[in-house]
């Protein structure tokens, strides 16, 4: 993670109006790849990969360690839909999905989203 993307994630703070909330509610633009009434997929503005989307509930989770039992169909939901969205884009050799949770963990938007990043070969560990 570069320096001001650790800067991003020390001051994000749960709450208020994320820009998840805007795009979903069509307040701002975004090159959506698919949309249906649980979830959104759109290419990620700041891209980290050649090909670099978010899959994000409609329905407000802030984080992943507050996800309720009842989440599950709607978080299971959102992997697949990346994992599709990913073949469409042909990431035939395959990507990373990844859910950043918390400050130590990257998270600079308080809404749930997988990141789904290919178009090259990725390193591991991450981070």
């Amino acid at each position: 993670m570069m320096a001001d993307e650790i800067a991003m994630t020390q001051a994000a703070q749960p709450g208020g109006d994320m820009i998840s909330g805007k795009v979903i509610h069509k307040e701002i633009p975004a090159k959506i790849i698919f949309e249906d009434n649980q979830c959104l997929a759109f290419h990620n503005i700041s891209p980290q990969t050649p090909t670099h989307f978010l899959v994000i509930p409609k329905k407000h989770i802030s984080q992943i360690s507050v996800a309720e039992d009842d989440d599950e169909n709607l978080l299971g939901h959102l992997t697949i839909v990346g994992k599709k969205c990913a073949a469409d884009l042909g990431l035939k050799k395959g990507y990373h999905m990844v859910v950043n949770e918390d400050t130590d963990g990257g998270q600079s938007v308080y809404h749930v989203h997988s990141h789904v990043l290919g178009g090259r070969q990725m390193n591991w560990p991450s981070g």
